[in-house]
């Protein structure tokens, strides 16, 4: 964009008071600009030389709609994943799953929990909203909420649970993501 501003700027022929004053300042904004673009380039390229430091980054990148970025978002969230005994505690944690709000012979009342990581909940709701625009379990499971009646957002939402069970099972199992599920093993 600053380059095609530059070019236009140097087309033009047109002579107007104070132009040479509004040129040098289009022209520092346009190099700070840029010198902010570079930087920004720069800091992404740390955060995934990073991420991918993880042992278990290919796990979770292996996932539709999570990268680097998402993926690295999710780990400094969680923390350590020791501290959730299963799924549940997890998308717990991230406000993915409702609280009951009874009162007396009153109950099936559900609300959006009040105390939960919104860092971890963005991680969720983000990857969910990127593995929707594929084909593929994760777009055909949000359409299926849509048929139900839900909402965009609710459906994403619903899609954001899943998707925590299916995360843990992938860290818990030790293996990247697949379209075909995993083969179950004999009882010994």
């Amino acid at each position: 964009m600053a380059t095609t501003a530059l070019t236009a700027a140097q087309a033009q022929r047109i002579t107007l008071p104070g132009q040479g004053t509004a040129a040098s300042i289009t022209a520092d904004l346009a190099q700070q600009v840029l010198a902010l673009d570079d930087r920004l380039k720069q800091l992404d390229r740390q955060i995934r030389d990073a991420f991918h430091a993880h042992p278990q980054a290919a796990i979770i990148e292996s996932m539709p709609g999570m990268g680097p970025i998402l993926g690295a978002e999710f780990l400094v969230a969680a923390g350590d994943l020791a501290s959730y005994p299963d799924a549940g505690h997890l998308a717990s944690a991230a406000g993915l799953v409702p609280v009951a709000k009874d009162s007396g012979r009153r109950t099936g009342n559900l609300h959006r929990p009040q105390r939960y990581s919104r860092r971890l909940r963005r991680v969720f709701y983000l990857s969910a909203q990127t593995s929707i625009i594929r084909n593929g379990p994760n777009r055909t499971y949000y359409l299926k909420k849509r048929a139900e009646g839900h909402q965009h957002i609710p459906a994403v939402i619903a899609l954001a649970r899943r998707r925590v069970d299916v995360l843990w099972a992938l860290l818990r199992d030790n293996r990247p993501f697949t379209t075909t599920p995993p083969v179950a093993r004999a009882a010994a």
